[in-house]
Protein backbone atom coordinates (compact mmCIF):
# COMPACT_ATOMS: atom_id res chain seq x y z
CA UNK A 1 0.00 0.00 0.00
CA UNK A 2 1.26 3.43 -0.94
CA UNK A 3 1.08 6.18 1.69
CA UNK A 4 1.77 9.17 -0.60
CA UNK A 5 0.47 8.58 -4.15
CA UNK A 6 1.11 12.15 -5.32
CA UNK A 7 4.67 12.09 -3.98
CA UNK A 8 5.20 8.80 -5.83
CA UNK A 9 4.08 10.38 -9.13
CA UNK A 10 6.35 13.41 -8.62
CA UNK A 11 9.29 11.08 -7.92
CA UNK A 12 8.55 9.11 -11.10
CA UNK A 13 8.59 12.36 -13.09
CA UNK A 14 11.85 13.49 -11.43
CA UNK A 15 13.55 10.12 -12.00
CA UNK A 16 12.27 9.89 -15.59
CA UNK A 17 13.73 13.27 -16.47
CA UNK A 18 17.08 12.43 -14.87
CA UNK A 19 17.17 9.27 -16.98
CA UNK A 20 16.17 11.29 -20.10
CA UNK A 21 13.03 9.21 -20.66
CA UNK A 22 10.43 10.50 -23.09
CA UNK A 23 7.51 9.27 -20.99
CA UNK A 24 6.76 7.64 -17.63
CA UNK A 25 3.71 5.88 -16.22
CA UNK A 26 1.94 6.21 -12.91
CA UNK A 27 -1.20 4.63 -11.44
CA UNK A 28 -4.25 6.79 -12.17
CA UNK A 29 -6.27 8.87 -9.72
CA UNK A 30 -8.29 12.05 -10.05
CA UNK A 31 -5.88 14.09 -7.90
CA UNK A 32 -2.89 12.98 -9.98
CA UNK A 33 -4.75 13.79 -13.21
CA UNK A 34 -5.66 17.24 -11.90
CA UNK A 35 -2.03 17.99 -10.95
CA UNK A 36 -0.89 16.79 -14.39
CA UNK A 37 -3.48 19.05 -16.01
CA UNK A 38 -1.96 22.06 -14.18
CA UNK A 39 1.56 20.99 -15.23
CA UNK A 40 0.38 20.69 -18.84
CA UNK A 41 -1.38 24.07 -18.76
CA UNK A 42 1.75 25.75 -17.37
CA UNK A 43 3.99 24.07 -19.99
CA UNK A 44 6.04 21.76 -17.76
CA UNK A 45 4.97 18.53 -19.50
CA UNK A 46 3.87 17.78 -23.08
CA UNK A 47 0.74 15.97 -21.97
CA UNK A 48 -0.69 12.85 -20.43
CA UNK A 49 -3.16 10.11 -21.31
CA UNK A 50 -5.27 7.83 -19.16
CA UNK A 51 -4.94 4.18 -20.24
CA UNK A 52 -6.81 1.10 -19.05
CA UNK A 53 -4.45 -1.73 -18.06
CA UNK A 54 -7.23 -4.20 -17.23
CA UNK A 55 -10.76 -3.99 -15.89
CA UNK A 56 -10.78 -1.51 -13.00
CA UNK A 57 -7.08 -0.61 -13.26
CA UNK A 58 -5.94 2.54 -15.03
CA UNK A 59 -2.60 4.28 -15.42
CA UNK A 60 -1.43 7.70 -16.53
CA UNK A 61 1.15 7.89 -19.33
CA UNK A 62 3.03 11.18 -18.84
CA UNK A 63 4.98 12.72 -21.74
CA UNK A 64 7.99 14.60 -20.39
CA UNK A 65 9.20 17.82 -21.97
CA UNK A 66 12.78 18.88 -22.78
CA UNK A 67 14.21 22.15 -24.10
CA UNK A 68 17.55 21.98 -25.94
CA UNK A 69 18.28 18.59 -24.36
CA UNK A 70 17.65 19.79 -20.78
CA UNK A 71 14.54 18.91 -18.73
CA UNK A 72 11.99 21.72 -18.49
CA UNK A 73 11.37 20.82 -14.84
CA UNK A 74 14.55 21.63 -12.93
CA UNK A 75 13.08 20.92 -9.52
CA UNK A 76 9.81 19.35 -8.40
CA UNK A 77 9.16 18.86 -4.69
CA UNK A 78 6.25 17.79 -2.51
CA UNK A 79 5.33 20.39 0.12
CA UNK A 80 2.30 18.99 1.93
CA UNK A 81 2.78 15.37 2.98
CA UNK A 82 0.34 12.90 4.58
CA UNK A 83 2.07 13.43 7.94
CA UNK A 84 2.37 17.21 7.67
CA UNK A 85 -0.30 19.12 5.80
CA UNK A 86 0.63 22.66 4.71
CA UNK A 87 -2.16 25.17 4.16
CA UNK A 88 -1.70 28.75 3.02
CA UNK A 89 -3.77 31.84 2.52
CA UNK A 90 -3.15 33.28 -0.91
CA UNK A 91 -1.61 36.48 0.49
CA UNK A 92 0.89 34.41 2.53
CA UNK A 93 1.96 32.25 -0.42
CA UNK A 94 5.44 33.21 -1.63
CA UNK A 95 6.88 33.13 -5.12
CA UNK A 96 8.78 30.04 -6.32
CA UNK A 97 12.14 30.74 -7.97
CA UNK A 98 11.56 34.53 -7.97
CA UNK A 99 8.34 34.06 -9.92
CA UNK A 100 9.77 31.64 -12.51
CA UNK A 101 8.26 28.56 -10.84
CA UNK A 102 4.79 27.66 -9.63
CA UNK A 103 3.09 26.20 -6.58
CA UNK A 104 0.22 23.80 -7.14
CA UNK A 105 -2.63 24.19 -4.66
CA UNK A 106 -5.68 22.13 -3.84
CA UNK A 107 -8.41 24.70 -3.25
CA UNK A 108 -12.18 24.52 -2.70
CA UNK A 109 -12.45 25.42 -6.42
CA UNK A 110 -10.20 22.55 -7.52
CA UNK A 111 -6.50 22.00 -8.16
CA UNK A 112 -4.82 25.10 -9.61
CA UNK A 113 -1.52 26.94 -9.90
CA UNK A 114 -0.64 29.80 -7.56
CA UNK A 115 -1.30 32.37 -10.32
CA UNK A 116 -4.79 31.00 -10.91
CA UNK A 117 -5.43 30.92 -7.15
CA UNK A 118 -4.32 34.56 -6.85
CA UNK A 119 -6.71 35.51 -9.66
CA UNK A 120 -9.55 33.62 -7.92
CA UNK A 121 -8.42 35.00 -4.50
CA UNK A 122 -8.57 31.57 -2.88
CA UNK A 123 -6.05 29.68 -0.74
CA UNK A 124 -5.72 26.03 0.13
CA UNK A 125 -3.33 23.13 0.62
CA UNK A 126 0.06 23.58 -1.04
CA UNK A 127 0.61 20.24 -2.81
CA UNK A 128 3.97 20.83 -4.52
CA UNK A 129 6.38 23.36 -5.97
CA UNK A 130 7.76 23.23 -9.52
CA UNK A 131 10.69 25.19 -10.88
Amino acid sequence: MMTDPLGDMLTRIRNGQRARKSNVTSPASNLRANVLEVLKREGYIRGYTRNTVRAGVEELAIELKYHEGQPVIREIARVSTPGRRVYSKIKDLGKVGNGLGISILSTPRGVMSDAEARAANVGGEVLCKVF
